[in-house]
């Protein structure tokens, strides 16, 4: 680039933001073209003028790599120049021309190496001198104005000079702006098929509209690695989408090549465009939920389509399509079908909704919007809102005060979803610096302060806890205990009624006298009704002197007093007053009827009282009467409840009706009787007469009624005829109406008509009629599928037959209309096989139709059978033997034998997946067998006749059982004596694979005689009521869904030798000094093992044996008789082995006390004797210990008892 110099030219450089379109005035409108059909390139503008004194300036358009540069001709056609280029264009004038920037854009020049360089930015980037210039790959963006979406160029009306002579491509004037925020990947098939049908659109001057507003169409740019487009100077990447505006641009040709063809093309419907983008924006998924509180939450939500990487978004090969979205999130709280409520909009994808109730679940949705374009709702996501504190409560309420006391009450406040587990009362006395203090707590709601001063106010606060924590305090009540000095007001005067109904009363009563003004005095009116035995109730409580008192008794009295409240106290009651509410209306009457018969011209009517007399007797009657139905009149007022009605007229309907009168008013009417005098018996009749043209079957009369019809319409007229020339005589018609018409007639007779002997009779004939009834036709087999109909020509009764009418079908009372001309034949075709059909025929002439004619039958020859149905597996039934045999590898099969079409099903084929079908013979079922275990089958049945195969039935899937389970291994875990624990399977180490298995445990108790002892689920069983030393034979096997397994091999195993049972305690006794002889029990042998025994002696912690042997007696001398010592035995088995088994040991036994010498006794006599002590045995000395702890427990139970009364 070259710098400005005096006397020199100088090249200024005009850089435009991609996707800019702008132009000048000296220069040809500098604007982007379409790339390939389907995008923009980006460009730059390089401008060199002169200095002043050249009358002209050079401008340099560059023309980047990838980008075109279009400029018009002056010839009016427009030339593309792709980069890299450079474009010397002359400007006549000598001055570089102005630059046309759009709304939202600024041009800026700056000098930079001598250059001055013209760039063109939107308002948004900030531009400095320092900075370098905005390289074209970069995407530069700013929020479009709706000014913007127009903007036209501006041609200049000089032609400057161009230098490269390249083909000219069309180029558009408006540039087509989109939205933005996410981009779309396409492929590269859909894309080529997008950029032709653009083109073809563009070429054509075709304009998309949807519901009468244009769309502009943005199109992809060349294919790049990786199957994505550049768009708009390669500063989007993406597919290019719909966007709908308010102020959409239109698409407008600005020019034609003169090589371009007009050939006809499909236009794509722009419906379906918009229809995409709904669905683009559809896909948008529900939000997700996070950071729960128990007012508030963040619900986020991703955009319906994936956004760009990084390494997309900064390369230049890769471009997006940005879509400007909007978000609608909404709230319901009463399920997915509830009604929502829009709590955001905008075009975050996050958003935090506070003011929500606390424990609450709550429903949320995301709609994605594109300006106009609105997609349908995402799926609806739920969450709960967290507990918290309960919300602060109402203030209390004063309910009673005293000189030291004051009552309260309070509501419970809503809990939030958290219980409330107590509220908190404080106070504290005012005019005093004191905190509050807590003077109740638990969960009454209400509650009596004591213990105060009087003539002191004091203030109330009260809280309420959860197990979240504690709400807030309520407002403070203030309120002043009662005076000492001080004396309750004066009873008041009794109250007055001022006005009173049937359910209420109004009161009002006077202040007491000697009240001072300033006292606030609370009225309570009490009220007493005798008949509930309840003394009085309060009725209102206030500052009021009026109360209505409401849900009273009709017409019954009550007692009143006022009773007045200050601060000093409570008044005496005044004086009782009485009062009675008024009389309610009666209730209606019964409805009325009749005591005797109705005769012509009187009623004798009856009634019943009302039910309800409204509280006071009914004192007057008043039944009404109307003939009219509109006007009332009043026949009889009295107490009675009957009336005799005269003066009535016979055959004549009357209605009735009775009200009554009480002192509450007048009651409503009763229901209304419907009654009929009697007729009397008409005059005689009018003679008969035509009432106008007869048919060819029907002759209409009329007459006139009698002169007198006796009170009544006439009932019934009774009408004879007789053919003209015949006597015989026939009743035609009897009934009410005044004229008649006879059917049923030949046509072209002459009929005789009267009412009875001394009537006169009326002769009239009837018209030519239609032709007569046609024979069954003839039907014929042409074909199988074909049937000549034939047919005669009937009488035609006078009147010509013009044409006839076919009906045909398969049954009589569904037969169709299938020929109507004048042929005596039709050919019937594509009929159905082994089909019985039906025909008629019917003639017609200038008259009308006769009637059809029989119904004729034909029967169609047999073809292949129709398709199997009901194709199912049988289970049970007569293949329930086979199955059971082997399961797992058969199929049984059955079905519906389906139509033959004329010819006998002769066998089935069953497709089961081979290549051959299997043949079966005629069987509504069959057996599949040799099949694989647990294997899906897909199944179908044809059937075959003499005239071949049918069509298979539709797919039945079937599936084969699995084989059984094979048996578990057996195995003892533990032998006892007299039982032995079994363990199989792996029932401990892995149960899931044992789901729904049994296991039947056998024990062989013979040679051949097994017995189940177990069956269940378990792995585990114990085999009790055994004998000791003995083998024992068990065998398992399993059963599952799939059947009974296989029986496992024979295991056997042996119970073990039982000890010897315990012994008695020995005996020991004393022979001689320090010599014992020590006996215990004799064992009888077990099983042939001998009982030998072993004798033990215990002193203090040391055990020595002192013998062991068959012998159940031994003989001891003690040589330490000052040691306290103690005998024990056991007793064992010793098995023909040798070996030894003992069982346990017997209790001990104590040695006797042994007598000192007799010496030692006499010279001691007169010393004093040391007290005897007893050895304690084993048996007291557990009895003692059982006692001291049975004492100690008492005496624990005895002190808990006590420090919890204390407690309370």
């Amino acid at each position: 680039m070259v710098g400005e110099k005096p006397g020199k030219r100088m090249v200024e450089k005009l850089a435009v933001v991609p996707g800019f379109c702008g132009g000048t005035q000296a220069a040809p409108p500098l604007a982007p073209a379409p790339r390939d059909g389907n995008g923009f390139g980006g460009w730059s503008v390089h401008t060199t003028h002169t200095s002043a004194p050249l009358p002209q300036s050079m401008i340099l358009v560059q023309v980047n790599p990838g980008e075109t540069f279009t400029i018009r001709t002056e010839d009016g056609h427009f030339q593309c120049i792709t980069g890299p280029a450079q474009v010397p264009m002359v400007s006549p004038n000598g001055t570089m021309p102005p630059i046309f920037v759009p709304p939202g854009y600024i041009s800026q020049v700056v000098e930079e190496n001598g250059m001055r360089k013209v760039l063109v930015l939107p308002h948004a980037v900030e531009f400095h001198p320092s900075l370098p210039p905005v390289p074209p790959h970069l995407p530069l963006y700013a929020s479009p104005h709706p000014t913007m979406l127009h903007h036209p160029h501006i041609f200049p009306t000089e032609v400057p000079h161009y230098v490269h002579q390249l083909p000219a491509l069309p180029v558009y004037s408006e540039q087509d702006m989109m939205c933005h925020s996410m981009s779309v990947p396409i492929h590269e098939e859909r894309s080529v098929k997008m950029q032709e049908q653009l083109q073809r659109r563009l070429k054509s001057g075709h304009l998309g509209t949807a519901n009468g507003v244009p769309f502009s169409y943005n199109s992809p740019g060349p294919f790049i690695k990786g199957g994505q487009a550049a768009m708009h100077n390669g500063n989007s990447k993406g597919r290019t989408g719909l966007a709908a505006s308010p102020t959409p641009p239109r698409l407008k040709l600005s020019g034609r090549t003169r090589a371009s063809p007009t050939s006809s093309f499909d236009v794509k419907d722009p419906e379906e465009e918009v229809r995409r983008v709904q669905e683009l924006l559809s896909a948008v998924r529900k939000p997700a939920v996070g950071s729960l509180t128990s007012r508030s939450a963040v619900l986020s939500w991703r955009p319906p389509l994936p956004l760009p990487s990084e390494v997309d978004t900064h390369s230049n090969t890769h471009a997006h399509t940005a879509l400007l979205l909007s978000y609608e999130l909404a709230l319901s709280q009463s399920g997915t079908e509830g009604d929502f409520k829009l709590v955001y909009q905008g075009k975050d994808t996050t958003c935090m909704v506070g003011d929500l109730r606390p424990a609450t679940h709550y429903y949320a949705r995301v709609c994605v919007a594109c300006s106009s374009v609105k997609g349908a709702p995402s799926e609806t996501v739920a969450f709960t809102t967290l507990c918290s504190t309960p919300d602060a409560p109402a203030a209390p309420q004063l309910i009673q005060r005293t000189k030291s006391s004051i009552s309260l009450q309070w509501r419970s406040p809503s809990d939030n979803g958290s219980k409330i587990t107590g509220f908190y009362l404080e106070y504290h006395e005012q005019g005093k610096q004191s905190a509050f203090k807590e003077v109740y707590s638990g969960l009454a709601k209400q509650y009596k302060v004591m213990r105060l001063m009087p003539s002191t106010k004091y203030a109330f606060r009260l809280a309420a806890k959860n197990d979240v924590g504690m709400s807030a305090f309520s407002a403070v009540l203030s309120c002043c205990t009662a005076s000492c000095s001080a004396s309750p007001p004066a009873p008041p005067s009794p109250p007055r009624l001022t006005e009173g109904g049937v359910t209420w009363l109004s009161l009002e009563w006077g202040a007491p006298c000697g009240s001072a003004s300033q006292d606030t005095l609370t009225y309570i009116l009490e009220m007493e009704d005798k008949e509930s035995d309840c003394g009085f109730q309060l009725k209102h409580r206030g500052e009021e002197q009026s109360c209505t008192v409401n849900e009273l008794r009709r017409f019954t009295s009550y007692h009143f007093r006022v009773l007045v409240a200050g601060s000093e106290g409570t008044s005496q009651p005044s004086s009782v007053v009485e009062y009675r509410t008024q009389p309610d209306q009666p209730g209606s009457p019964g409805k009325p009827s009749l005591r005797s018969p109705a005769e012509p011209h009187s009623l004798h009517v009856i009634w019943e009282a009302p039910e309800d007399d409204g509280g006071s007797p009914v004192t007057q009657y008043v039944l009404e009467l109307s003939h009219s139905g509109v006007e009332w009149e009043a026949v009889y007022s009295g107490s009675l409840r009957q009336h005799v009605c005269e003066g009535l007229r016979e055959g004549t309907w009357y209605k009735l009706r009775v009200y009554c009168q009480s002192l509450g008013g007048q009651s409503q009417v009763s229901e209304i009787l419907f009654v009929e005098t009697p007729p009397l018996p008409p005059g005689p009749c009018q003679a008969l007469r035509t009432a106008g043209a007869a048919t060819t079957s029907e002759i209409p009369l009329c007459w006139d009624p009698p002169v007198c019809d006796g009170g009544a319409p006439v009932s019934q007229y009774c009408m004879k005829m007789a053919q003209s020339g015949e006597e015989y005589q026939q009743q035609v018609f009897c009934g009410s109406d005044l004229c008649c018409t006879v059917s049923q007639l030949l046509p072209g007779r002459t009929y005789l008509f009267w009412w009875g002997p001394l009537s006169e009779r009326c002769h009239a004939s009837t018209a030519p009629g239609p032709p007569e009834q046609c024979r069954a036709p003839q039907l014929i087999l042409n074909t199988s599928t074909s049937v000549l109909a034939t047919w005669q020509t009937p009488v035609c009764n006078g009147a010509e037959v013009c044409a006839f009418r076919m009906e045909w079908g398969l049954q009589e009372g569904t037969l169709e209309l299938l020929y109507s001309g004048p042929l005596t034949q039709y050919e019937v075709s594509d009929l159905q096989a082994a089909t019985e059909y039906r025909c008629r025929v019917q003639a017609v002439s200038a008259v009308g139709a006769g009637l059809f004619s029989d119904v004729a039958t034909v029967t169609t020859p047999a073809s292949v059978p129709a398709a199997v149905e009901h194709v199912e597996e049988m289970r049970e039934g007569p293949l329930g033997d086979v199955m059971a045999h082997s399961p797992a590898t058969t199929l049984a099969l059955q079905w519906k034998e389906p139509h033959c079409h004329g010819a006998e099903i002769s066998s089935y084929n069953i497709d089961i997946g081979e290549e051959l079908p299997l043949s079966t013979g005629r069987t509504s079922y069959h057996i599949l067998e040799n099949l694989q275990p647990d294997t899906t089958y897909r199944i179908r049945v044809q059937a075959v006749n003499s005239m071949g195969a049918g069509p298979f039935s539709s797919v039945l899937k079937l599936r084969t059982r699995a084989m059984p389970p094979e048996p578990p291994v057996l195995e003892c875990v533990v032998a006892g004596p007299q039982s032995l624990k079994l363990k199989w399977g792996e029932g401990l180490i892995r149960p899931q694979t044992s789901r729904g298995m049994h296991y039947c445990l056998h024990m062989q108790l013979g040679a051949d005689r097994l017995i189940c002892i177990y069956s269940g689920p378990s792995h585990t069983f114990k085999v009790q009521r055994l004998c000791e030393a003995t083998d024992y034979q068990f065998s398992i096997q399993a059963h599952s869904e799939a059947g009974m397994g296989p029986l496992s091999p024979s295991y056997t195993f042996s119970t073990t030798r039982s000890p010897p049972p315990q012994l008695k305690a020995p005996k020991v006794e004393l022979i001689e000094r320090n010599k014992y002889a020590v006996t215990w029990e004799a064992l009888q042998p077990m099983k042939g093992d001998l009982i030998v025994y072993k004798l033990q002696i215990l002193r203090g912690r040391e055990v020595e044996q002192l013998y062991k042997g068959p012998v159940t007696s031994y003989t001891w001398h003690n040589t330490s008789a000052s040691v306290a010592c103690r005998l024990r035995v056991y007793a064992g088995r010793r098995s023909q082995d040798g070996s030894e088994l003992w069982g346990q040991c017997s209790l001990s036994t104590g040695l006797p006390v042994t007598e000192p010498p007799r010496e030692h006794r006499i010279s001691s006599c007169h010393e004093p004797q040391p007290r005897r002590s007893w050895p304690l045995t084993d048996e007291p000395f557990a009895t003692i210990l059982l006692l001291g702890f049975v004492v100690l427990a008492v005496l624990f139970a005895v002190l808990i008892q006590y420090f919890v009364i204390e407690g309370e």
